[in-house]
């Protein structure tokens, strides 16, 4: 599939984003979620094939899609994008136009361990494709509470913290998604790319 958005960080590598396969790229994608340390992300405990249903049956849909992230062409992140208005979290805060809604799942750690600021760039990009890119106004988070790290990551990128929410429960055919104490966290176009 071809990149979305590409961009180069000098230090890092090429970050590229481009949509996601949910065949080709179940098998990455389900190690991940299926991981302990994913298990915000909700997904442990499925097969490959309901992983890979659930990112068929999201392919389908205008208000959510889901990405994924390389750096110098291998798999680094999971992103999905949503409009607010369109998801639970819309009913939590007021939403305003050109806000879009970012969920984001990192890869593990390679062989190599950690390397410093490999977060941060990958944020930086994500920030670029989303803000830039796409040409929106603000970027929407809402991590688990629980999930102070995630939350401390993005305060460190210059989202700003809102408040703390409870999203609605979802029990539809197709979607199951408990009640989520989440705190919400915001970054503006102007406080990502100052002019």
């Amino acid at each position: 599939m071809t990149d979305l958005h590409e961009q180069h960080i000098d230090g890092y590598g090429t970050v590229g984003v481009r949509p996601l396969d949910p065949q080709a790229d179940a098998d990455v994608v389900h190690a991940w979620v299926s991981e302990e340390r994913a298990s915000f992300w909700g997904m442990n405990g499925l097969t490959r094939s309901q992983v890979a249903e659930i990112y068929a049956h999201m392919a389908g849909l205008d208000t959510h899609h889901a990405h994924l992230v390389t750096k110098d062409g291998a798999p680094a992140a999971l992103l999905q994008t949503y409009e607010p208005a369109a998801d639970r979290v819309g009913e939590c805060y007021d939403v305003r136009p050109g806000d879009l809604g970012v969920h984001l799942l990192l890869a593990p750690a390679g062989a190599d361990g950690a390397y410093p600021g490999w977060t941060a760039a990958l944020l930086s990009a994500i920030a670029s494709y989303v803000l830039l890119t796409l040409d929106r106004r603000r970027i929407v988070v809402d991590p688990d509470v629980r999930n102070t790290k995630a939350i401390a990551r993005f305060e460190r990128q210059g989202f700003a913290r809102g408040p703390v929410v409870v999203l609605p429960e979802v029990d539809i055919p197709d979607v199951y998604l408990p009640e989520k104490h989440a705190q919400l966290a915001f970054l503006e176009r102007e406080a990502a790319f100052p002019a």
